[in-house]
């Protein structure tokens, strides 16, 4: 399908992804490791910023995460990511996670995360994207939660203490 010239529809950049839990990615209590699933959460949030801008994106940035619940060796972590909003050459892209039990198949949300990514072209240089278009009240919803959280990410970057603590309580509501 070719995009509107307007922007891409938010459906176009969902990614899901599902992980079986090995050995090789716990700690010695048999505990996926956090650090795995960050790289797993930077995987799946890079392909829906790659569907969305079509071309080569990296990472920029990555709030803070929380581990809500221990994965297991033999559980299933899907992974549900989809871009919230873009900032001419920035997206961020919201990142969910749940760990599943393959015998129950009980899921329970675990992770969530907001990545930054960055559209380059060829030579590494920051290009625009495309808008994203929300297509249901939940995308809306996302969509100016994103700015919220842009406006806190500068601010902190920038070191505006006060600014930053009122977008924070902005989102916190």
């Amino acid at each position: 399908m070719i995009a509107p010239i307007n922007g891409r529809p938010v459906q176009e950049s969902r990614s899901v992804y599902t992980y079986v839990a090995l050995p090789n990615d716990a700690n010695p209590l048999g505990n996926v490791l956090g650090g795995r699933v960050m790289h797993l959460v930077d995987m799946c949030g890079c392909v829906a910023a790659l569907r969305h801008a079509r071309r080569p994106v990296v990472t920029a940035a990555v709030d803070e995460m929380s581990f809500l619940h221990p994965v297991a060796i033999g559980q299933l972590l899907v992974l549900k990511s989809s871009v919230n909003r873009v900032f001419r050459t920035s997206m961020e892209v919201g990142v969910k996670v749940w760990v599943e039990n393959p015998k129950t198949g009980q899921a329970l949300h675990t992770s969530s995360a907001y990545l930054t990514f960055v559209a380059i072209d060829e030579s590494g240089k920051p290009v625009p994207v495309v808008p994203v278009i929300a297509e249901s009240h939940e995308d809306e919803r996302r969509y100016h939660d994103a700015g919220l959280r842009r406006e806190h990410r500068l601010a902190s970057r920038n070191g505006s203490a006060s600014s930053a603590t009122s977008s924070a309580a902005e989102l916190a509501r």
